[in-house]
C-alpha cells in the first residue's frame, strides 16, 4: 500500500471482519514486497537502481502522509489501517536504499531492516486490529469521539493494547524499534557513503517517526484516557473486560513482540542468510 497507491487499503480494512484484517495486514501487505526481494532486486538490479530515487521518494511520502493520515482519522479501525501505510513506508525505503547500492554492508542492513519490519509489522498490526474488533464487539461503534477515559472500565484490555501501540510506535524494547532502526541506519549509510539524496530521505523519514508516536498517542488518549464516557459505565451498555479467550489470541503476538525487541538475533540470523544469499 505504497503512496499514492494506497486508496484501497482503509475502505478494505474498514469492511472486512476483524479476522480478514488481521490476515490483510499481517500477510497480504508483504506480498508487493516479497515480489520486490525475489523478482525485481535479484533478476533486475541495473533498472532497480535507476528507479530507486523514486521508490525511496514514495516510501518517505508514505510514512510522513500516513502518519498524518492516521493522526485525522476519528474511525479506529481506520486509523489503525492508515498507520499500516507509514509502517509500510519503512519497508520499501531498505529496498530503495537496497536497490541504490546492492552488495554493501549498507544495502545488507537496510535490507535486514526491511525484512525484520515486514514480520514485525505483522505482528503489531494484527494485534491492533484485533483489539480493535474487541472493543468493537462489546460498543458496537469504532468512532474515537464515542470513547474516553475507558482504562479503569477495562485496565486488562487497556493495558494490553497500550502494550501493542508501543511496538507499532517504535517503543525501544520492542520489536518495531529494532527493524525501524535497522531501516534507518541501512539507508543512512547508503546515503553518506553513496547516493547523498538518500541520506536526505532518510531524515524525513525520522521526522515521521514523530508523526507516528503522535497518532498511536492520539488513539490512545482518546479511547482508555481523558474524562469517562459514562455511557460505558453502567446498565446495558456497561463495557466488559477482555476476556481469557481473547488474551489467548494476543498472548503469542505480545510474546513475540518482547521477545525480538530484546534478543533479536535469533530472527535475524535467519534473514542475514537469506540476504547475503540472495544480494
Amino acid at each position: 500500500p505504497l503512496w499514492p497507491f494506497h486508496t484501497w487499503l482503509p475502505d478494505a480494512h474498514t469492511e472486512a471482519p476483524t479476522a480478514g484484517s488481521m490476515i490483510l495486514a499481517g500477510v497480504l501487505l508483504k506480498l508487493g514486497a516479497y515480489g520486490f526481494l525475489r523478482l525485481i532486486l535479484p533478476l533486475y538490479p541495473a533498472e532497480a537502481r535507476i528507479f530507486a530515487g523514486a521508490l525511496a521518494f514514495l516510501a518517505v511520502a508514505a510514512i510522513v502522509f500516513g502518519a498524518f493520515a492516521s493522526y485525522a482519522q476519528t474511525d479506529f479501525k481506520r486509523l489503525v489501517a492508515y498507520s499500516s501505510v507509514n509502517h509500510m513506508g519503512f519497508v520499501v525505503l531498505g529496498i530503495a536504499a537496497a536497490a541504490f547500492a546492492v552488495g554493501t554492508d549498507d544495502a545488507r542492513i537496510a535490507l535486514n531492516g526491511a525484512i525484520l519490519q515486514m514480520f514485525n509489522h505483522g505482528l503489531s498490526a494484527a494485534g491492533m486490529f484485533f483489539l480493535v474488533g474487541v472493543i468493537y464487539e462489546r460498543t458496537h461503534t469504532r468512532n474515537l469521539e464515542e470513547f474516553g477515559g475507558l482504562f479503569p472500565l477495562v485496565p486488562v484490555y487497556g493495558g494490553i493494547l497500550i502494550f501493542t501501540s508501543m511496538a507499532s510506535l517504535g517503543l525501544p524494547g520492542l520489536n518495531g524499534f529494532i527493524s525501524e532502526f535497522l531501516v534507518v541506519r541501512g539507508s543512512f549509510g547508503v546515503g553518506v557513503n553513496s547516493v547523498p539524496v538518500m541520506a536526505v530521505y532518510t531524515a524525513v523519514a525520522m521526522l515521521g517517526l514523530l508523526f507516528t508516536g503522535a497518532y498511536i498517542l492520539k488513539g490512545i488518549k482518546k479511547v482508555l484516557h481523558g474524562p469517562l464516557n459514562e455511557h460505558w459505565a453502567h446498565g446495558e451498555h456497561k463495557l466488559t473486560e477482555i476476556n481469557a479467550r481473547e488474551v489467548i489470541v494476543m498472548l503469542p503476538l505480545m510474546v513475540l513482540i518482547l521477545w525480538i525487541g530484546l534478543y533479536p538475533a535469533w530472527i535475524l540470523d535467519v534473514i542475514n542468510k537469506a540476504v547475503v544469499m540472495l544480494f
